[in-house]
């Protein structure tokens, strides 16, 4: 269960946003919301969630280049992002790894893998760099 996580839903779909916030909060997450990319950095810069899960497709900024902005902050670094996608080809993941996303979860949304992405995420996240460190990928499993 969540147990009071914090998670931060950036999703412009209402009826999207409607599924996975109740999911979420019946899995005992606690919710922020954002309807754009320019939404989502808005609102970390007011509170800071444990996840965040990125639509790719937004209007104005498009989460790849929120995602961008959010994980060029120090601060954001260790806030695992996961992409909400409706095109989730193979071979896409990799794409997302290197544009700044920790994983992601295809659309339409199945509750069990959105669940699972969440608590592994959550139970690994990114590590911030140290100076002088190599950088290594962490192996996902979908």
């Amino acid at each position: 269960m969540g147990s009071g996580k914090k998670v931060l839903i950036v999703e412009d779909n209402h009826m999207n946003m409607v599924l996975v916030k109740e999911i979420l909060t019946l899995n005992g997450y606690e919710i922020m919301e954002a309807e754009s990319g320019t939404e989502a950095i808005k609102a970390l810069a007011a509170e800071r969630p444990d996840i965040i899960l990125m639509d790719l497709h937004l209007p104005g900024m498009d989460g790849i280049t929120a995602t961008r902005i959010i994980k060029s902050e120090e601060c954001n670094r260790s806030i695992p992002v996961l992409a909400l996608t409706a095109s989730a080809m193979r071979g896409e993941e990799a794409q997302l790894m290197r544009q700044g996303f920790d994983g992601y979860v295809a659309k339409p949304i199945e509750i069990k893998k959105l669940l699972e992405a969440i608590s592994a995420s959550l139970k690994n996240p990114p590590r911030t760099k140290a100076s002088g460190e190599k950088e290594t990928t962490p192996s996902s499993t979908p």
